[in-house]
């Protein structure tokens, strides 16, 4: 923000309302709140005498309202300001580290479009002597203090590095610092979420913090067109925000001036207009919610649904298979799952809609459809006709793959109602009535906000109180207060509740209309009021970006001002003086990935360590949600010394199933695979605990991004273009009546590996997925030639390769299952092996082994007569490799052996050389008799006799 912009906000919040005061630091996020730190109090008010500090503490100018605070020692300070007259404003217990984190990283990103690459600058800076602009991340280059910083800290060996959260990739600087910077490239994709480390390299006893941020695909926001209108909320209502669940710093908020949207987390924004003539002056200040998504923005407008893309602003109605009015809601996802199993439907939906009676659901390119209405609701929940069941609210829960929907059930709906609440699985499409019941005045409109958790934890909130669910709606409640029974409106001077933040730590801030703030955390009974923040009059709203949270006020002039806000630290003074503290000292859970997918034969190991004052008794907690699909099995280690107990619990989570030789392996796959939840946490928790409950996804079945290649094929070393070939028709396996004419796809075959006619060809099979090599692949597969050629063979036999019987073949399991195509008759889902007596008939044992694995020495072999081209596919033959039918082709050309004539055209030429011959004998002996018959009357002396006789 501007240095005018922050002098019009400070200006405004002087003037109105209560006063309060505030800290700020130059580290971004508050990174960096220690005894170096610079500290910045600021004093609202018009009462403001001087600020009392601890005497290890030291203020630039203790009787300005605007002043500087150091502090030479770490601990908790007390901090607050001395005002003028008989109230005593808030204190503060500010908690000030000796950390040896001093510098930070500073990026900045230039996209490459033509090859969909990213170039990060990095450098580093110190917040303490660093230039204005690089503070407020507007800083194209680095400044001086930087640019020697930089340098002084590569000569000791430092070296930034990126690594992503998905796909754990690493990435190195491209070439050698040049101008105090590091250039690293990476590719645009998904993988959003990276972190920038260094070498363990420190300078006068500083490190380099580590930089969490987010980075993907270039996001552009909605263009401002000229003559366009703009789209609010009604006058005097509150912000409403939405974003992206996995790009947080894409956002959307509705004000009742305007509507914005960032995709920086409103460092920079345009306004978000319509066209004129489309809706009336009552409309476009009638926005009653607003959700972001791939599609456009979705805006609600007096009961009707609207979408604003880049392409135009429309109405949605029947067209649409949506309602045209009588829309009462629409919610979007909140929690960013990136990794889950989809068994029945292709995609997940991305909205909900309803009405008082339906639900629908919203899925990508604007396909809508409904699924459930409150007559089936009544067949299922089992209500009589008589009584009134209506939908109120729905929201998405912590499970990527169900959302749960509110429902209103009263008989004389006089004063009393009861809230039910169902849980719908998208993909197995079934509804599951909770155990749960509210009750609450007939007037209430709840909301229900669901917790990150694997269970279904949620909190509901009316306009005064916070109700909890925990534990699977085992564990139910209001939430309470110091004082008022858990109403916060009495603690608010009667403002109600606007706006709940929760995030994936466990967190949960409540703020009031009037800004004034609450907190609690998962899976506790009881919140604590924060220190005021932010004026009565300002309008505000709690957003997030990289796992930071952050207020966002707009104000009456259409100036935004986004505010770093302290959380941990405003937690640490709010509950000092109640002297809690936390059950445990430390609670390590070392878990690899937040999401796994498990194929088969595949274990998941994760461990967890707590430290805790002896003798508290407490354990750490594994609870599963989903299908039952894995096993378990636990080492508990535990240790003892000066007081603390230390104990480490380590989990293998893993399947035991067999799948060859059963009945219908399709089925046991489909019953073995599915998503499981999984959340470990400790027995006790508090609000000042700095860990909250982890959680994390395992997958059971197939990981789309796994691919087997054959090793040796390189698409570089031939030209790139098609051709076609024949196939002598007696090298095809149904023997047809004509020669086939093949056609070669560069594009889906790759190079051909040429081969000399002697040489055998081993297929070395290779395991990868997105991220690279996994492994080379040791258990059996088939080849095949997928234009039907059989002209092949293997150099094992069946005896060689140890068989105690006949073993399967492509003859004997295409003649098993005519009615299938060659690619289905033969696989994992029918293979038996031939190593027992139990199984199969003896028969002949000299015939070619068609199984090949990495140590069977099992070769492919070419006939001796011609020369070929091979188009192979392989597929996985082992029903306990994986979920996934993993195929890969490649391709052989033979060469080296002069083809044999055909005899036809041998005979042809013989007969036409024996024609020609005959034919110049002929022609011959006719010229020589013509020659004959000439001279055969005249001697040749005639002539010599006359001059002789002269």
């Amino acid at each position: 923000m501007s240095a005018q912009g922050v002098a019009v906000l400070l200006s405004w919040l002087s003037c109105c309302g209560w006063a309060l005061w505030r800290y700020s630091t130059n580290s971004p996020n508050y990174q960096i709140f220690s005894t170096r730190s610079t500290i910045m109090l600021e004093y609202e008010g018009t009462l403001f005498s001087e600020w009392s500090v601890p005497s290890t503490c030291s203020v630039k100018n203790k009787h300005s309202p605007k002043t500087e605070l150091r502090c030479s020692s770490a601990g908790v300070h007390n901090i607050r300001p001395i005002v003028k007259g008989p109230d005593l404003e808030e204190e503060r217990y500010l908690s000030v580290d000796n950390s040896h984190i001093c510098f930070l990283w500073y990026y900045k990103v230039i996209n490459f479009y033509h090859n969909l690459t990213q170039v990060i600058t990095i450098w580093i800076f110190d917040p303490e002597n660093a230039d204005p602009n690089e503070l407020q991340r507007s800083a194209r280059e680095p400044s001086l203090n930087s640019i020697i910083l930089s340098k002084q800290l590569a000569t000791l060996g430092q070296k930034p590095t990126i690594y992503t959260f998905l796909k754990q990739n690493v990435y190195f600087p491209q070439r050698k610092m040049k101008n105090g910077t590091w250039q690293i490239s990476v590719p645009m994709s998904k993988d959003a979420l990276k972190e920038i480390k260094g070498n363990k390299v420190a300078f006068q006893d500083c490190f380099i913090a580590d930089l969490l941020f987010i980075l993907t695909f270039p996001l552009l926001t909605l263009p401002e067109m000229p003559g366009f209108l703009p789209i609010s909320s009604p006058r005097g209502s509150q912000l409403m925000s939405d974003w992206y669940a996995c790009i947080a710093i894409y956002a959307i908020v509705v004000a009742d001036m305007e509507t914005f949207q960032t995709n920086d987390s409103f460092r920079t924004w345009t306004k978000i207009r319509v066209p004129p003539n489309l809706l009336t002056d009552d409309e476009r200040h009638s926005v009653s919610n607003v959700k972001l998504t791939r599609d456009g923005i979705f805006f609600l407008i007096s009961g009707t649904l609207y979408i604003n893309s880049f392409t135009a602003f429309t109405r949605l109605g029947s067209n649409e298979n949506l309602p045209e009015s009588g829309i009462i809601g629409i919610t979007s996802r909140k929690w960013c799952w990136l990794k889950y199993l989809l068994k029945a439907i292709k995609q997940r939906s991305s909205i909900i809609i309803w009405t008082r009676n339906e639900v629908y659901l919203g899925y990508t390119s604007l396909k809508f459809v409904k699924i459930m209405t409150t007559e089936k609701l009544r067949r299922i929940l089992n209500i009589s006709p008589a009584a009134t069941l209506t939908i109120q609210n729905a929201e998405y829960t912590g499970h990527p793959l169900e959302l749960a929907v509110l429902l209103n059930y009263c008989i004389t709906c006089n004063v009393m109602k009861k809230i039910y609440l169902v849980i719908y699985n998208e993909d197995t499409k079934e509804w599951v009535h909770q155990d749960f019941a509210l009750n609450v005045t007939i007037d209430s409109f709840i909301i229900p906000r669901f917790l990150y958790s694997a269970i279904p934890q949620l909190i509901l909130l009316d306009k005064h109180r916070i109700y909890y669910c925990y534990q699977n709606f085992t564990d139910t409640g209001v939430l309470q207060t110091p004082t008022e029974s858990g109403n916060l409106s009495r603690l608010s001077h009667d403002s109600i509740i606007h706006n709940v933040f929760i995030d994936y730590y466990g967190n949960i801030l409540v703020k009031m209309e009037n800004n004034i703030m609450f907190y609690f955390k998962i899976n506790t009974k009881d919140a604590v009021k924060l220190h005021l923040w932010t004026n009565n009059a300002t309008k505000s709203i709690f957003l997030q970006a990289s796992g930071q949270v952050y207020l966002l006020h707009i104000f009456d002039n259409g100036t935004i001002y986004p505010q770093q806000y302290p959380l941990k630290l405003e937690v640490q003074s709010a509950t000092f003086k109640a002297k809690e503290k936390c059950p445990f000292i430390a609670f390590y859970p070392n878990i690899p990935h937040a999401q796994t997918i498990l194929d088969k034969g595949q274990s998941l190991t994760i461990s967890v360590q707590i430290v805790y004052p002896e003798n508290t008794g407490m354990y750490i907690i594994v609870e599963l949600y989903g299908p039952k699909l894995l096993e378990e099995k636990t080492q508990i280690h535990y240790e003892t010394a000066l007081g603390y107990c230390t104990k480490t619990k380590a989990i293998t989570f893993f399947q035991n199933a067999n799948y060859e030789a059963v009945d219908d392996y399709f089925q046991l796959q489909d019953q073995n695979t599915g998503l499981v939840l999984a959340q470990i946490r400790p027995s006790e928790y508090s609000k000042t605990c700095p860990i909250a409950p982890k959680v994390f996804g395992i997958a059971v079945g197939c990981d789309t991004s796994k691919f087997i290649v054959v090793k040796g094929f390189n698409e570089k070393e031939c030209l790139p273009y098609d051709f076609f070939y024949i196939i002598e028709k007696s090298y095809l396996r149904d023997r047809p009546s004509k020669n086939l004419r093949a056609k070669y796809s560069w594009k889906k075959y790759g190079c051909p590996l040429r081969l000399h006619f002697r040489e055998k060809f081993h297929p070395l099979i290779q395991l990868y997925n997105d991220s690279g090599f996994i492994e080379d692949v040791e258990v059996n597969f088939i080849v095949w030639e997928i234009h039907g050629r059989d002209d092949y063979s293997f150099n094992n036999t069946m005896k060689k390769s140890g068989c105690l019987h006949e073993a399967q073949t492509w003859k004997s399991m295409t003649e098993l299952n005519k009615h299938l195509p060659l690619e289905k008759a033969w696989g994992p889902e029918n293979y038996k092996h031939c190593f027992s007596y139990a199984i199969g008939k003896p028969g002949d044992l000299n015939q070619p082994y068609e199984i090949i694995n990495k140590s069977n020495h099992n070769h492919l072999v070419w006939p001796m007569q011609h020369t070929g081209m091979y188009v192979f596919q392989v597929k996985i033959l082992d029903p306990n490799y994986s979920f996934c039918p993993l195929t890969a082709v490649f391709a052989i050309e033979i060469y080296g052996l002069i083809p044999s004539p055909n005899g036809y055209l041998v005979a042809s030429i013989l007969l036409f050389l024996m024609l020609l011959f005959f034919s110049v004998l002929v022609l011959s002996y006719f010229h020589y008799m013509r020659i004959y018959r000439k001279y055969m009357y005249a001697p040749i002396y005639k002539a010599k006799r006359k001059l002789k006789n002269n």
